[in-house]
C-alpha cells in the first residue's frame, strides 16, 4: 500500500482512504489511475503474481516520465470520488466531470455571435454556476466510455477550438459534439417553455423571457436550435441526423399535446406517458442511441442504449412532477406547484383522482376555478398520488439500470466503471430532491 501511495503521490495523486490497494494481482486490487496507465500503455495485465509485479515495476520506472505525469494530470481527476472494489461508492458526475467541463467551456465559446444581445441570450443558462444539473451531458459522456476500449486521453479532455460547422475526425469528438447539441436543444426547450408558461424563474435565477422579454427568449432559443442544428450535420451521418432531429419534432409534438388535451385525455395516464416522452424522454433516448451509433456499437446495444435513455427520462420527468409538489421553490430554483398552476396535468394529480373523484372535474377544467389549485394540492397530499408517482419512477430505474447489463462485453476496466456510473445515476435520479 505504501508502494502504491507513493506512486499516486508522484503523479500528483490522492488515494481514497479505505481504497482497496491490497497488492493483489487481480483488475479490481489496483488502484484505477494504475489501471489507466497500464491500458495507455498497451500492457496486458494477467491474473498472476509475476505479471503484476512486473507492471508494478514499469509503473514505478514510468512515474518519473513525462508520458505518465500527461496521463496523471488528464486521467486523474477521474479517480477521487469512487473505489475500484466494484462495492464502494461511484460518484458519475465527478468521474466525468473533466470532460463534461471542457464540452462547457466549448458550448459558451460556440454562442458567440456579432450581435451582442443575441450572444447574452442565447448563452444565459450557459454561464459558469447556471448549466444545472449537466445530467444529460454527463450521461452522454458516461455512455460513450460504457463501450470504450481506452480510456479519453488527455488531449480529448480540453477544449475543442474546431468551429461548430467543422467535422470532427475523432470519434470522441463526435460522441462529444452530440452531448453539446443535446444541451443545446434542451435549453432551447426551456426557453421556450418558459414564455408558454410565462415563468419568472429559471435554475434559481430570473427566467430569461422575465429578464430580457419573450421575443428575446423565443428568438434566443431559435438561435440555439439553429447552432444545434449545424453542429448535427458536420456530424455527416444520417442515421444521427435524422435521431437529433426526430427530438425537436417531438418536443413540439408534446407542448401540443399538453396545449390541446380533450377532456377524456386529460384524465388518462398512457396520454400522460406519451406526452412526457416526448417532452423529456425523447431526447434522452435518442442522444444515448446516437452516442453508441457514433461509436460504431452493434444495433442491439445501440437500442439498448435508447431504451436507458427513454426509462431514465421518464423516471427523471415523474420525478420531478413530484418535486412540484414535495419541495420548495428554493429548492427547485422555480415556483412549486407551478404544474397545476399552470393548468398542467400530471401523474399525483391523475393517481389522486382516483381516490378523489373531486378531482375529475378540476383536472378536465385545468384548475382554472377558485380554490383549485390549493383544494388539489390537498386532496394529492391525501392521496397515494405522490407514492404511486415514485413508485413508477422506481420501475423506469429498474428498468434502466437492466438494459446495462445486458450491454455487450465491456471492452476496457474503465467500461466498466462508466456502466456502473449509469446505474448510480438511476439511483441520484430516483433520489434527487431537486
Amino acid at each position: 500500500m505504501q508502494q502504491l501511495s507513493r506512486l499516486a503521490r508522484l503523479g500528483g495523486l490522492r488515494l481514497r482512504s479505505g481504497l482497496p490497494c491490497s497488492g493483489s494481482a487481480s483488475l479490481q486490487g489496483i488502484p484505477y489511475i494504475l489501471q489507466l496507465n497500464l491500458q495507455q500503455r498497451d500492457q496486458p495485465l494477467y491474473q498472476d503474481s509475476t505479471a503484476y509485479w512486473s507492471w508494478h515495476a514499469a509503473c514505478v520506472q514510468s512515474c518519473s516520465s513525462r508520458s505518465f505525469s500527461s496521463t496523471f494530470s488528464a486521467a486523474g481527476q477521474y479517480v477521487q470520488s469512487w473505489d475500484d472494489n466494484e462495492k464502494g461508492p461511484i460518484d458519475p458526475f465527478a468521474i466525468a466531470e473533466p470532460e463534461i467541463d471542457s464540452i462547457s467551456e466549448r458550448l459558451r465559446q460556440s454562442l458567440l455571435t456579432d450581435i451582442p444581445a443575441l450572444g447574452r441570450a442565447a448563452e444565459y443558462f450557459f454561464q459558469i454556476g447556471a448549466e444545472g444539473k449537466r445530467l444529460r451531458p454527463t450521461m452522454l459522456v458516461l455512455m460513450a466510455s460504457a463501450f470504450s476500449a481506452v480510456l479519453p486521453s488527455a488531449d480529448l479532455l480540453t477544449v475543442d477550438p474546431s468551429p461548430v460547422n467543422h467535422h470532427p475526425v475523432d470519434m470522441r469528438r463526435r460522441q462529444q459534439r452530440i452531448a453539446e447539441i443535446t444541451e443545446m436543444i434542451h435549453v432551447a426547450s426551456l426557453l421556450h417553455d418558459d414564455v408558454i408558461d410565462n415563468a419568472e424563474t429559471r435554475r434559481g435565477m430570473k427566467a430569461l423571457n422575465s429578464a430580457m422579454g419573450n421575443k428575446i427568449a423565443i428568438l434566443a432559443g431559435d438561435f440555439l436550435l439553429a447552432r444545434a442544428s449545424v453542429s448535427l450535420a458536420s456530424l455527416r451521418n444520417t442515421e444521427v441526423i435524422e435521431l437529433l432531429s426526430q427530438v425537436i419534432e417531438h418536443l413540439v409534438s408534446g407542448e401540443i399535446l399538453q396545449m390541446t388535451s380533450e377532456p377524456e385525455e386529460l384524465l388518462s395516464i398512457d396520454h400522460y406517458i406519451k406526452k412526457t416522452f416526448y417532452k423529456t424522454a425523447s431526447l434522452m433516448a435518442n442522444s444515448c442511441k446516437a452516442v453508441a451509433i457514433l461509436g460504431n456499437q452493434p444495433r442491439e446495444d445501440c437500442q439498448l442504449a435508447w431504451e436507458y435513455g427513454r426509462h431514465l427520462g421518464l423516471a427523471f420527468q415523474f420525478i420531478d412532477d413530484v418535486l412540484d409538489f414535495t419541495s420548495s421553490s428554493g429548492e427547485l430554483g422555480k415556483p412549486n406547484l407551478n404544474d397545476i398552476k399552470s393548468g398542467v396535468i400530471t401523474a399525483p394529480v391523475l393517481f389522486a383522482a382516483e381516490q378523489h373523484p373531486e378531482l375529475v372535474e378540476m383536472i378536465q377544467r385545468k384548475f382554472k376555478g377558485d380554490g383549485d389549485v390549493t383544494r388539489a394540492n390537498e386532496l394529492v397530499f391525501d392521496s397515494r398520488g405522490i407514492q404511486r408517482t415514485r413508485n413508477m419512477a422506481d420501475e423506469h430505474c429498474k428498468l434502466a439500470a437492466d438494459t446495462i447489463t445486458r450491454f455487450s462485453d465491456p471492452q476496457s476496466a474503465h467500461a466498466r466503471v462508466c456502466r456502473r456510473a449509469l446505474t448510480q445515476i438511476t439511483n441520484r435520479v430516483l433520489t434527487r430532491s431537486k
